[in-house]
């Protein structure tokens, strides 16, 4: 059996998103379980479109995600006079030939196929034939070099993920591999590529299924062995539609920004379209022992954000607190917040984890403790009565004198709400709204323990 080779061969055309990341993942995990290679290849043959930022935004992703690869990046702008190599060779070998047809007679072929209601596709005018005479070649037009696809039979695989697949050979026609001016197609560079780098598994996207069989029968030209490979379904929205930005079809990096953890992303990822039994948690290196190319869905998998953020949280949860406390401090320091003025950042996310599903809503749950809080005059009107001052000042005072930890709080707060005859309530509401600016909180004698003495007396006596 040879060494398992697989690659992500991503195009920088812009950044890495959920679907590449995901065919990433895939492609790294299959060469993890069976100790192979991962490589990484840069498909950068579209210079007007490629950019070195969409470059870095794609390597930037991987880092992110820990998918090293064990060679490259290569890129294909750094491979031309490989690829013009072996078109000569196969120039030589006839299995390729120049094409003279100009764009204006290629239109006009085209016209005239679809006025037929035929499929339009090159003619083989400029096609070596036993018997044929060709064309003298025009002066004056700079020749494109095209595949001679073969006319007879058909080309198949056995997809790992769609099972059979075949195409007649007559329903394709002779692919350009090289343009007028010398550079080589897409579909050219990645056989080459392919051959070139001993790939022995091919793991991508079902969109590159019509192109399979043309890289199939230009493998056999170039007398290369053909990878295995297999074709991943497309994830669509949680609306059932076409994955968009508004979905999450964003830059991977995105989801650091808005919070996410990259556990919690692979994770999440390794269950779009593949599945292990029931499991539905596992870590990266369980994923790594059980992947196998068997399970994955032929099916479209469906993005489901909830569930991502239900994932996240459990991660979240996870965490010892000072490996929390090191993820929000950034993100709070970015917000022009100080930390050191206020209580144990530690002790503020373990206390607030539990109801947040991302670093950024925990971040927006503990920032109250370090800054000045201004509540919202809606949640004032709402949960400040006129009946709940009395217990409040009455409670204010009393904070000077009670021993400073969550039980002894609790205790104060029912001897204020039985003296002055009020439901929990009624008091708690508004010390949460007051103290924090938060209708909803954990346990409010454990806000208040957190605040810290001082600072709780002066924010209530504020509103009082």
């Amino acid at each position: 059996m040879k060494p398992v080779r697989t690659r992500f061969a991503p195009s920088p055309t812009g950044y890495l998103h959920i679907g590449g990341a995901r065919t990433a993942l895939f492609s790294w995990a299959y060469a993890r379980r069976h100790n192979g290679q991962f490589i990484l290849r840069i498909e950068d043959t579209d210079v007007a479109r490629s950019t070195p930022e969409a470059v870095q935004a794609i390597i930037d992703g991987m880092n992110w995600l820990e998918l090293n690869h064990d060679e490259g990046p290569f890129y294909q702008m750094q491979r031309m006079e490989r690829y013009k190599e072996a078109i000569q060779q196969m120039l030589a070998a006839g299995s390729a030939y120049y094409c003279y047809t100009s764009r204006e007679e290629l239109d006009a072929l085209r016209a005239e196929q679809e006025a037929r209601k035929e499929k339009p596709r090159y003619d083989g005018r400029w096609r070596p034939e036993a018997g044929k005479t060709l064309p003298t070649p025009p002066s004056d037009v700079q020749p494109v070099v095209r595949f001679r696809n073969p006319k007879e039979g058909s080309v198949a695989w056995e997809d790992q993920v769609k099972g059979r697949i075949e195409f007649a050979n007559s329903e394709l026609d002779d692919l350009i591999i090289a343009r007028g001016d010398g550079t080589p197609t897409y579909n050219f560079c990645v056989c080459v590529d392919d051959w070139d780098m001993g790939i022995t598994h091919v793991i991508r996207g079902d969109d590159h299924v019509n192109n399979t069989p043309r890289q199939i029968n230009i493998l056999a030209a170039l007398g290369a062995e053909v990878p295995i490979y297999a074709h991943l379904s497309m994830i669509l929205g949680d609306d059932g539609a076409k994955l968009s930005k508004r979905h999450g079809a964003v830059s991977v990096m995105q989801y650091d920004e808005d919070g996410y953890l990259p556990e919690a992303v692979i994770n999440y990822l390794a269950r779009l379209g593949w599945s292990h039994g029931d499991e539905e948690v596992f870590s990266r290196q369980q994923f790594v022992e059980w992947f196998d190319l068997d399970h994955i869905t032929a099916s479209a998998a469906q993005f489901n954000t909830e569930k991502l953020l239900w994932l996240n949280q459990h991660y979240m949860k996870q965490l010892p607190a000072a490996e929390l406390a090191a993820k929000i401090k950034p993100r709070l320091t970015a917000r022009g917040i100080n930390t050191g003025q206020g209580p144990d950042l530690e002790k503020a996310v373990a206390l607030y984890v539990d109801r947040s599903n991302t670093l950024n809503a925990l971040a927006d749950a503990v920032e109250v403790f370090y800054i000045k809080v201004q509540p919202k005059p809606e949640l004032l009107a709402q949960h400040l009565s006129d009946e709940a001052r009395p217990a409040i000042a009455e409670f204010a005072r009393a904070l000077a004198d009670v021993t400073w930890e969550a039980p002894a709080i609790n205790a104060l707060i029912k001897e204020c709400v039985t003296r002055n005859g009020l439901k929990m309530p009624k008091l708690a509401m508004p010390l949460r709204v007051l103290l924090t600016g938060q209708a909803q909180t954990p346990s409010v004698d454990a806000v208040i323990a957190l605040i810290g003495r001082e600072r709780a007396q002066a924010a209530l006596q504020t509103f009082l």
